[in-house]
């Protein structure tokens, strides 16, 4: 890797010490060429994890992770070069060849925990990995259990999220946030209530998520229908 100022930004919010303990932590990724705004790292992925049973469990990908500019107000992307994983809705790997390492929304809370590229690579990535390598070794059942496909299993993920019971109630909160606040404080509560979002308890369970991301997140990832 050529020689950096450890103070440099690679966008407006990752910044070389970042990629520094991403590296640190998987040896055999580096940073790539890129022709957008993404920081590209690709290579082997190494990983060892302790399962629920505790078995642990040693493997590795070919990856190209796709940090994007905005990071960790967006989601990064993941390929798997190889093709180990099957191309099938049994792997889950999305119609583009990226990873479905989760719902947008639970991905997004997770790295709120730790809002870095290497957080990013132990609490969203490694679990993944792990489930398939054991779904590939034999085992049934994703190890940390798995969605639906396409909006129902979205929508079945953000109800639990949003602590809603219908999906009616989950697609009206997702349009709330993709609204500007005080735009959607003035619309009908989700939750059933009959009052304006801003007269319900409910309105502060959405700002939770409104700190997360920019109403234009919530657009990008709205529930497809």
């Amino acid at each position: 890797m050529p020689q950096q100022n450890p103070g440099k930004r690679y966008s407006r919010t990752v910044t070389y010490k970042q990629i520094e303990e991403f590296i640190q932590e998987y040896p055999f990724m580096s940073i790539r060429p890129s022709k957008g705004s993404c920081i590209i790292l690709e290579g082997k992925f190494w990983f060892r994890v302790t399962t629920q049973k505790q078995e642990t469990v040693e493997d590795d990908y070919l990856l190209r992770i796709s940090i994007p500019q905005i990071f960790p107000k967006d989601l990064p992307s993941v390929c798997e070069l190889e093709s180990r994983i099957p191309r099938d809705g049994n792997h889950h790997i999305n119609p583009d060849g990226t990873l479905c390492l989760g719902s947008p929304l639970r991905l997004l809370s997770i790295i709120q925990n730790d809002p870095t590229v290497k957080g990013f690579a132990i609490n969203c990535l490694e679990p993944f990995l792990l489930a398939v390598t054991m779904k590939l070794r034999g085992r049934e059942q994703f190890e940390y259990g798995e969605l639906a496909h396409g909006s129902d299993g979205i929508i079945s993920d953000y109800a639990c999220l949003l602590k809603l019971n219908h999906p009616s109630q989950v697609i009206a909160a997702i349009r709330l946030l993709c609204l500007k606040k005080r735009i959607a404080n003035k619309k009908q509560c989700p939750c059933g209530c009959k009052r304006r979002l801003g007269a319900c308890y409910f309105h502060k369970r959405l700002n939770q998520f409104r700190t997360m991301a920019s109403p234009s997140w919530f657009k990008k990832y709205s529930i497809p229908c």
